[in-house]
């Protein structure tokens, strides 16, 4: 079986030293939308050196971690790369993140789970510097075609959309050229720039970056709720339900409570079709 679920739990972590530096941040930030309209003062927050913040979701990005394409390349894990989807991704934060760092990322099979017709992989990356944790990260990988093994079936992340209107909404547009500023931070996907390998994939045209969808929407979250204070978000999760292609634009619905806000994205241009479900930021 290409996944031996006994092996990839037992297997070692693996443990990389991470620096990231105002530059790696800017960088990450502009590939989010960042700078619009450029001399704004809240938006200075996230491309000016001088003013600097770093958005929490800079954590999927940060150095060179496992990720989910070095997480597939665990001990006891053997898959074809065409059957993976990026399902789901969380991060809680244990402080805020510096814009200038060094840590080592630790990262490991955190969880095999069994769906039926997919196996589900928890990726869990952890980081911490001379100070003690950063972050944890954890990313579900749907592996189809390798489920029924027997396996636990694992925990739903199903969230209730509250049955009133949102809150608020905010709508954001993806530049035509977002996904290639965007996968200068690292995701080097040619599914996000080659036309010609996108429609080997079977998609029309490159797509954006799902952890781009995420760093948007996160920061869309702390400017219209949080008063543009990054270090209040405290955990933010999500489940990937759909793609985004350049050049659409973002529907992002919240609604608040208690500590937290729930959000559904959809892509306006296709009739409001799902992009993140059971998006949860949790914050102070």
């Amino acid at each position: 079986m290409p996944i031996d679920v006994a092996k990839a739990l037992a297997a070692e972590p693996r443990s990389t030293e991470i620096v990231w530096d105002h530059k790696d941040i800017q960088l990450y930030h502009l590939g989010l939308g960042a700078g619009v309209p450029a001399t704004d003062p809240d938006e200075l927050r996230y491309t000016l050196e001088s003013r600097l913040h770093v958005l929490p979701s800079f954590a999927t990005v940060a150095g060179a971690g496992m990720g989910v394409v070095g997480g597939l390349s665990a001990p006891g894990i053997e898959v074809d790369l065409a059957a993976v989807l990026h399902g789901g991704q969380g991060i809680v934060l244990h402080r805020p993140i510096p814009v200038r760092g060094k840590a080592v990322s630790t990262s490991k099979v955190a969880a095999v789970y069994d769906k039926g017709k997919a196996a589900v992989l928890v990726l869990r990356t952890e980081a911490a510097d001379a100070d003690g944790p950063l972050w944890t990260s954890d990313a579900q990988i749907f592996v189809r075609g390798e489920g029924g093994f027997g396996g636990e079936r694992g925990p739903s992340a199903r969230a209730e959309q509250p049955d009133r209107a949102p809150d608020h909404t905010v709508e954001r547009e993806v530049r035509e050229e977002q996904a290639l500023l965007y996968r200068l931070s690292g995701d080097w996907n040619p599914l996000h720039a080659d036309p010609e390998f996108a429609r080997l994939a079977g998609f029309e045209r490159p797509i954006l970056h799902g952890l781009c969808t995420y760093g948007m929407t996160l920061k869309a979250v702390v400017d219209t709720l949080l008063g543009g204070e990054v270090a209040r978000v405290r955990s933010y999760t999500t489940r990937f339900t759909g793609v985004v292609f350049p050049g659409e634009t973002l529907r992002i619905r919240m609604w608040s409570g208690p500590g937290r806000v729930q959000v559904s994205v959809t892509a306006v241009e296709r009739d409001d079709a799902p992009v993140l479900s059971d998006t949860l930021v949790a914050h102070d």
